[in-house]
């Protein structure tokens, strides 16, 4: 599957949001899924160019082939992120075209009883998801739990016979340089293996939780949900997204680091889903001037651009300017590395954060609280219920939305649905764009977007000026009806 290229939401140097729990309430006292020893013990053992025949021989049998047929989504045509061709390239595999309802993709056993890792992009809007096997059989999944956020799903088939397994690795343990496989289904072409090694470690692509792995080894549309394995049979990744400007390999290719995802799967198998909470602040990287100012002898931490009210944050004491450089004492050498490390303390439990403020260091104890993904959920379902103005169903940004949408304000009306042929689908109006001006009138709220659209009522065109992505566009809209 190949999706239509996206601008990820977040440049490099922004500020964003600081959320992400990851509750470990449920784990498991046995995992369900199969590992492999590997790691440092076996270090040394593969000195000379690896032979990997036996390896793809072991572990292609399971990987297998997803295929889904997705619900038909309104299709809503828009002008390109970035005509120029400059914006960042990140890409995950598929494709969310209405018109090809269709979409394959890849995905690898991992226990006996047939529990399926995949990608959450490639089983999204899956009405039916059809696993083919490499001998052939074919089963019907369903779809256990899914994260957006990791971009992982857990799907289940129910088969009788044996099951091939793919024992998981350590991603911890993966040093840059190592050799690696692929295994996957790219462009259709079932359970093709490529080679590579791990080109770098923690890359943080923006608007994205994890850190993910880096390979050269090739990886196409279709790859999605597919294992990368080490040289000695452990899957340390999930394929998941291409560095392209092409829509193909470029040699750039970034996996979900596998011990991420054996800490949702408990989660993903109980819950469905992933319980995540938020300290509730922006942050941004700390620069080497205000490094000095603090008194740090490097730029490290992550500085607090503004504290959201009602967060743990607000609670705790937090203020903007702080720099957070330490997490239940563990150092924070970049920004990016703070949305990780609160993933690992228990939704409801107290951490330790060391601050720098004024120039001193203080301790302050904060309770991680869950996050609000309910407010997207209604975001996108109960809003459709409402009457359309223009063909939109609009919804006020506050702290908590911009928090869970990486908005970089707290003000304006932001799109949670269009009508397809409306007045704002024909000019090219998205969900999630955020509308700030109506015929250069600024809209910070529900009352200032019905005033605007009342006052331009009797006009034929009406000129809105929208956030969308890392910046601002105008766009015209033709007639009212």
């Amino acid at each position: 599957m190949l999706r239509k290229q996206i601008s990820l939401r977040l440049p490099w140097f922004t500020a964003s949001v600081v959320a992400l729990a990851l509750s470990t309430t449920t784990a498991l006292a046995e995992p369900f899924w199969t590992e492999t020893a590997n790691g440092p013990a076996m270090r040394g053992k593969a000195e000379t160019l690896p032979d990997f025949v036996d390896l793809a021989a072991k572990l292609s049998p399971a990987v297998v082939n997803v295929a889904t047929e997705q619900k038909n989504l309104p299709r809503v045509d828009a002008p390109h992120e970035d005509e120029s061709g400059d914006g960042p390239p990140g890409q995950p595999f598929g494709d969310d075209d209405p018109a090809h309802p269709r979409s394959l993709g890849s995905g690898f056993i991992i226990s006996a009883d047939g529990f399926i890792l995949t990608n959450d992009h490639v089983v999204e809007n899956a009405q039916r998801i059809v696993v083919t096997l490499q001998d052939g059989r074919e089963f019907k999944a369903r779809v256990i739990g899914r994260d957006e956020k990791t971009d992982i799903a857990l799907i289940k088939i129910d088969a009788t016979g044996h099951l091939p397994v793919a024992p998981l690795g350590d991603s911890d343990g993966v040093r840059v340089g190592a050799w690696v496989i692929a295994i996957g289904n790219p462009f259709g072409f079932d359970h093709s293996v490529t080679a590579g090694i791990v080109s770098a470690k923690g890359r943080f692509i923006p608007g994205n939780y994890d850190d993910f792995i880096q390979t050269d080894a090739s990886i196409n549309p279709g790859n999605s949900g597919g294992p990368l394995i080490n040289e000695y049979g452990g899957v340390i990744g999930v394929n998941s997204a291409i560095f392209t400007r092409t829509g193909a390999n470029m040699g750039i290719g970034f996996a979900v680091p596998v011990n991420l995802v054996k800490a949702e799967l408990p989660e993903l198998r109980s819950l469905g889903k992933v319980v995540r909470g938020w300290l509730g602040v922006y942050i941004q990287p700390v620069s080497e001037a205000q490094a000095q100012a603090a008194g740090l002898s490097l730029p490290r931490g992550a500085l607090v651009t503004e504290v959201i009210d009602n967060s743990p944050a607000k609670a705790a004491g937090l203020r903007h300017g702080d720099i957070i450089v330490q997490i239940d004492q563990h150092e924070i050498s970049e920004s990016q590395q703070l949305p990780l490390m609160v993933g690992n303390v228990p939704v409801g439990r107290n951490a330790i954060l060391t601050v720098i403020r004024d120039r001193a260091t203080r301790k302050i104890p904060i309770v991680i609280t869950p996050s609000h993904e309910a407010e997207l959920a209604s975001l996108e379902s109960g809003s459709r219920k409402a009457p359309l103005a223009l063909g939109l169903a609009v919804k006020q940004v506050d702290a908590n939305l911009a928090h869970e949408l990486d908005l970089p304000a707290t003000r304006g009306i932001i799109v949670a649905a269009v009508d397809p042929d409306s007045p704002g689908a024909i000019a090219g109006l998205r969900p999630r764009d955020v509308i700030l001006e109506v015929d250069r009138e600024p809209v910070k709220d529900l009352d200032d977007w019905r005033h605007a659209l009342d006052h331009a009522a009797n006009e034929n065109i009406t000129l809105l000026l929208v956030r969308r992505n890392r910046g601002t566009v105008f766009i015209t809209l033709h007639g009212r009806g």
